[in-house]
Order: structure tokens, then C-alpha cells, then sequence
């Protein structure tokens, strides 16, 4: 709650700091405050505290997922350094919505009650809208925009049609009380058509907020055409909300009619890994290829919840901060290359790894985590993800295919790796890169071979 009432707090003051002539202020200041939203919310843990008659409730599952989002949002601004440069003068628009959008990511993981949620997933997808067609001389942000927001508010009205049959069978929008109330719910055949009916349709509302197939359809193209700076942010932060917020949902709610949902589940997770996987491959742009990457990665995700055991929580915790560490780094990486050389193709990357090994480095071994290579992250990643669902002996098959699929993600992966170490130097100009941003390059390189190494270090923490 802290964390809400903090970032509310310094969004506005942001704004206001706006109107200073120089620019420059906005960016250590937009990082002091994420960093003491970062440390209030530490404080928090291990001390369960329930709000508005207990439709929040601040407990470690919260506080680790925010502590992801928060640091995942200290990591990425300062590849916003080229909006300072150019002195833009909507910088502090730009931050002050990413910290509003925060506001909602710690309410969707935070909810007791559905109606929390539905405001958590709009208040950071309102601001996700905006920040879409941000680049206003852009056509391709313009259409970015307007598909990301048609089609959001198309299906926040599924969302809430599922809320509102779920409240028509239960009586109640807090979650623990659904779950308890599963018991008599099939006494009464209307009802119980209309409880299925809603969790069927809440799934495909919240399907769409994380890009899971079949509802993936605006991600490539929204991600494409967003500025590439709140890409990064929209793949990470807003996926990691999603489907904790997913989890606990299906967990606390619906857990009783997991043999209801299982099937569809299981369909949209083998759905996801396919065209994700498969989607990635066709692709010439590295901008678009990672869209499909991270449609792939919402199908790894939601194996953790299809396994729905102990295990589950943790699993997704992990992934979510490996997925996280080393997709910031890629984009950062993209940011530059594309700010500096005006393309977001592979061919844009020729010969990085002669003219600048540090960028070079830092993309491979953000590549190997994401394809799930050990030493790195996203091998602990998937292992977890793999493990939790291996508990379940009938679901083998599932793992064999998301090994295939893995492998298959390789194959896109490296295609930027062969194109900076084995494709000639293009005619470019060397790349500039600031201390500052180079200073977290390193700094999220680290990380993600220390998590690697380490995994206890995030694993164990709920």
C-alpha cells in the first residue's frame, strides 16, 4: 500500500518538476524515487497487512513481484537518456506514466478482490495507450496506438462480462470467498453453467493483457510500432504483472474447478509456445522477432500455472526476473544500435561484436538466457518451469514439446549472435555509448550469469 500511495505521489511531483527549462533532473530524479519505492516496499516483507476492507493484501507474493517490477523499471531508464539529449518536452509526461502504470502492476498482483484487479489492469493499461503513440510523427506509434487500444478495450470488456457472471454465481468479488463459495455452486445448474461460463471468459480477457494465443494477434504489430524504450517496458513489467496477477487468480479462486479449466489452459499454453516460437522464425526485424519472444515467453509462464502446484509461485517468480534481466538488455542494446543506426534488422547489428564488444557481449549473453542456455538465467528459467510441471507424470508430453519449441528458439536467437561476430562491419559509424547506460549493461550482464550461478538468490524467496 506504501508503494501505491508512493508512486501516486512521485508521478505528480514528476509532473510538476516538468516545468523546469532543463531536462536533465528528470532522469536521477525519477531513479531516487523508484529507489525508495524499491526499498519501502522491502520493508513490507513478512508482514502481511490487508487494505480497504481487505480488497488489498500486502503479503511476500506481493512484495516480490513488485521489487521485480520496480527494479525492472530502474534498469531500463537509462536507455531514455537519447529523450534528454534531444531535450524533449514530454519527458516528464514519459515518466510520471510509467510510474502511474506501476501503480497499477502493484494492485494486480496485490488484489483480494476482482473489482481491484479490473482497476489495476486499467489504470496501467490506460497509460500503456498513451505511451504506445507516444512518437506522435511516427504513423507506425499512431497505429500502434489506436490497434492497442481498440483492441484493449474490446477485451477489458470481456474481462469485466466475466467478472460480473462470476459475481452473478458467487455472490462476492473477493477471491478467497469464490473459492469457498465453489463448494455449492453446482447444487443449481444455472449457476453453475454461468460460474464455468465466466472463468472461461475471464481467462481469455487476461489471456490478451499477457499476448497468449490465440489472443496474441496486436502484440507483434503494437510492439513494432512502439517506441522502443516503453517496448521494453510493455514485454517485462507488464507481462510479469499479468500473469502473477493470472496466478493468483486461478489459485485462490478457481482452484476448485481446476479439472474444468485445465484443458483450456493447457490449449492456449501449447498454442502460445507454437506460434511464439514458430512466429519468431520468419521474422527479418530483431524488433519484431522479440514481440514473437515474448509471446513464447507467456507460453514457458503459463506452464508454471498449468502445473499449479507448490511449486508454481516460485517458478514464475524466477522466470518472470530471468525473463526480465535479460530482455532489458536486448532492447537496451536495440535502443541504441537503432537510435544510433536507424534499423531495428539483424543487418543493423553487423560486425557490433569488432566495433563495439561491450554491446556486443552484453546481446549475446542476454540471447543465451533467453534460449535458455546454462550459466544464465533463463536455463534455471526453464528448468524451474519444467520441474513444476513434470510433477505431473501425464504432462510429459508438454515438456517434450516446450524443449522442441526451445531448441527451435535457438535457431532466432543466434541469428543476431552470427550477424555481430561473423557478418562483416557495416558502413556505420562507430556507436557511442553513455557511461551511464554502459555502467547497467554491465551491471544487468552480471545479474543475469549471477542468477545463473545463484538461482537461490530469487528462487527461494516465496
Amino acid at each position: 500500500m506504501t508503494s501505491i500511495i508512493l508512486l501516486s505521489v512521485f508521478g505528480i511531483i514528476n509532473l510538476f518538476v516538468g516545468f523546469a527549462k532543463s531536462k536533465k533532473v528528470l532522469l536521477p530524479l525519477a531513479l531516487i524515487f523508484l529507489a525508495v519505492v524499491f526499498a519501502v516496499n522491502l520493508l513490507d516483507w513478512n508482514g502481511t497487512q490487508s487494505y480497504f476492507n481487505n480488497m488489498l493484501t500486502v503479503d511476500n507474493y506481493a512484495v516480490a513481484f513488485t521489487g521485480i517490477m520496480t527494479l525492472s523499471t530502474i534498469l531500463m531508464l537509462p536507455f531514455s537518456q537519447r529523450y534528454i539529449d534531444k531535450n524533449d518536452s514530454n519527458l516528464a509526461e514519459y515518466y510520471s506514466l510509467l510510474l502511474f502504470s506501476l501503480v497499477g502492476t502493484v494492485m494486480m498482483v496485490s488484489y483480494e478482490n476482482l473489482i481491484m484487479l479490473f482497476i489495476g489492469i486499467e489504470i496501467l493499461s490506460i497509460a500503456m495507450y498513451v505511451l504506445a503513440g507516444s512518437d506522435k510523427a511516427s504513423l507506425r506509434s499512431n497505429e500502434a496506438a489506436l490497434k492497442y487500444f481498440l483492441m484493449g478495450s474490446f477485451f477489458t470488456g470481456v474481462m469485466l462480462f466475466g467478472i460480473v457472471m462470476i459475481y452473478g454465481a458467487t455472490g462476492t468479488f473477493n477471491i478467497t470467498e469464490i473459492g469457498a463459495a465453489q463448494s455449492g455452486i453446482g447444487t443449481d445448474g444455472v449457476m453453475d453453467t454461468m460460474f464455468i461460463l465466466g472463468i472461461l471468459v475471464l481467462i481469455i480477457g487476461i489471456s490478451f493483457k499477457i499476448s497468449a494465443a490465440p489472443f496474441h494477434f496486436w502484440a507483434p504489430d503494437v510492439y513494432d510500432g512502439t517506441p522502443t524504450f516503453f517496448t521494453a517496458f510493455m514485454s517485462t513489467v507488464v507481462k510479469t504483472a499479468g500473469v502473477a496477477a493470472f496466478y493468483k487468480l486461478m489459485s485462490a479462486a478457481f482452484a476448485a474447478s481446476y479439472s474444468t479449466w485445465f484443458p483450456t489452459m493447457v490449449a492456449i499454453t501449447v498454442l502460445t509456445l507454437v506460434v511464439g516460437n514458430i512466429g519468431a522464425v520468419v521474422q527479418t526485424s530483431f524488433k519484431r522477432m522479440m514481440a514473437y519472444s515474448s509471446i513464447s515467453h507467456a507460453g514457458y509462464l503459463l506452464m508454471a500455472l498449468v502445473a499449479f502446484n507448490q511449486a508454481s509461485d516460485s517458478s514464475i517468480l524466477f522466470y518472470s526476473a530471468a525473463y526480465a534481466t535479460a530482455t532489458i538488455a536486448a532492447f537496451g542494446v536495440l535502443k541504441i544500435v537503432q537510435d544510433q543506426r536507424g534499423s531495428a534488422l539483424y543487418e543493423a547489428f553487423n560486425g557490433l561484436g569488432r566495433t563495439n564488444p561491450l554491446l556486443a557481449f552484453t546481446m549475446t549473453v542476454s540471447m543465451l538466457s533467453l534460449a535458455g542456455i546454462p550459466l544464465t538465467a533463463g536455463f534455471f528459467g526453464k528448468f524451474f518451469v519444467f520441474s513444476a510441471l513434470l510433477q505431473n507424470p501425464d504432462m510429459l508430453w508438454l515438456v517434450v514439446l516446450a524443449v522442441i519449441l526451445a531448441a527451435v528458439g535457438i535457431y532466432y536467437y543466434f541469428r543476431v549472435v552470427i550477424a555481430m561476430y561473423m557478418q562483416p562491419a557495416a558502413n556505420y559509424e562507430k556507436l557511442e555509448v553513455g557511461s551511464f547506460a554502459s555502467f547497467t549493461l554491465i551491471f544487468i550482464t552480471v545479474l543475469t550469469i549471477l542468477l545463473g550461478i545463484a538461482p537461490a538468490l530469487v528462487s527461494d524467496l516465496i
